[in-house]
């Protein structure tokens, strides 16, 4: 049974006032609200197992190392990799691909070529221009059309011997939009040696994730958008390239034997895990997993997209709006602008004095914005806790912003 009531008790966040209006938090994009079963794993940790992990032989040293570790195999099973040694802790999706970028340099030349496309995040294209600075190498972009769709034809053209590391979001974080992944992988792996990397930021709070079924090189995703804490992530890899490339980080942890003659690596996980860890972060990231199981990844899915395709119907009777991705496959995300309103923050603004929260502005994605020849949309964005009645608020809020700004 699919209680949305229930659901909602377990976010005490949501009884809150905003401005004097219960809040309305269609943010999600950004970042998701954490049920009460995450936030009381983080004070536990802090208040009954606080200790360093992996390098004590006291007590609580080895209970939070269990615990971290029993996290580990939670999300290895959360994304179906085939070993728990190939989850990485990082700090998000962001950390994660610039560690893909930076331990790939040595596996590039002069002119080989990274492909990605017009709908990603600034965070899988800067990595990848800087990668390029080092090497040499050269960016190829996938178009998208008037809808947003790649453009998938220039992917088939950019295929070639030349190329040595694809890199696709496989969900656009501005609009929404679903990519063709499986078909990316497939054409990728028929024509070329390349890396594949996907960026699930926007997928893993939203599908069920299966790495091996999709057969990609590194998957990366952040907890805090899935119902985790901030500062939290993952970067999946195949055991085979992970322990044949090099670390991104040097320090504790890392290290098989150290001395000033020289060091050696440990084994996985470790060797791309410098430092000391966030270990309250990672043990409620597996608690997040916990809480969208019990929900049931299905029962997530066909609540979101019933939200998504009610939200989008009843904004679009509104006269001068324009939903950008309209007839793309989306999941998620309704981005959209008032026509004659210029700055989308001034709609932003008047919906938070009504205590509805979204996002407004470039999303991270200015590639995607000026392609529409716009500066911003406003973003409206959902997770399993949001309701239809939210919607109604939010589509009324829309109207008087319109009203206020016309």
């Amino acid at each position: 049974m699919f209680d949305i009531q229930e659901i909602r008790s377990q976010f005490s966040i949501l009884d809150r006032e905003v401005n004097g209006k219960p809040l309305v938090y269609l943010d999600n994009a950004a970042t998701s609200q954490k049920p009460n079963s995450v936030l009381e794993v983080c004070h536990a940790y802090y208040t009954e197992l606080n200790a360093n992990v992996h390098r004590g032989i006291h007590t609580l040293s080895q209970l939070a190392t269990e615990e971290m570790e029993l996290s580990r195999r939670k999300i290895q099973k959360f994304i179906n990799a085939e070993h728990d040694f190939e989850v990485i802790f990082t700090k998000g999706t962001t950390e994660g691909l610039n560690l893909i970028a930076y331990i790939l340099t040595q596996k590039l030349q002069k002119d080989d070529e990274i492909i990605i496309s017009y709908l990603e995040h600034h965070s899988n294209i800067v990595p990848w221009q800087l990668l390029c600075e080092r090497t040499g190498a050269k960016l190829r972009v996938i178009p998208i059309d008037e809808n947003g769709i790649l453009q998938m034809q220039y992917f088939d053209e950019f295929l070639s011997e030349k190329t040595k590391v694809v890199s696709v979001n496989q969900v656009s974080n501005a609009l929404g939009i679903v990519n063709p992944v499986e078909e990316i992988i497939a054409k990728t792996r028929k024509n070329t040696y390349a890396y594949i990397v996907i960026d699930g930021a926007q997928s893993a709070p939203h599908f069920n994730i299966d790495v091996q079924k999709m057969d990609c090189d590194f998957f990366v995703f952040s907890g805090h958008k899935m119902y985790a804490p901030m500062g939290t992530g993952v970067l999946y890899g195949k055991r085979e390239i992970l322990e044949a490339l090099p670390p991104f980080h040097g320090g504790g942890e890392m290290i098989a034997t150290c001395s000033f003659d020289g060091t050696t690596y440990a084994g996985l996980p470790f060797k791309y895990e410098a430092g000391t860890p966030n270990v309250g972060g990672n043990i409620a990231l597996g608690a997040a997993v916990d809480f969208m199981n019990k929900v049931g990844h299905q029962n997530i899915q066909n609540h979101e997209n019933a939200l998504l395709e009610y939200a989008q119907r009843q904004l679009l009777e509104i006269e001068g709006l324009k939903v950008y991705g309209e007839k793309a496959k989306r999941t998620g995300v309704v981005s959209f602008n008032l026509e004659g309103v210029g700055i989308s923050s001034d709609v932003g603004m008047i919906l938070d004095k009504m205590g509805i929260a979204v996002r407004t502005g470039h999303h991270c994605t200015q590639p995607i914005m000026d392609f529409f020849n716009i500066a911003g949309t406003v973003r409206a964005s959902f997770a399993v806790y949001n309701t239809f009645e939210e919607i109604d608020l939010l589509v009324e809020g829309v109207k008087k912003a319109q009203r206020m700004l016309a």
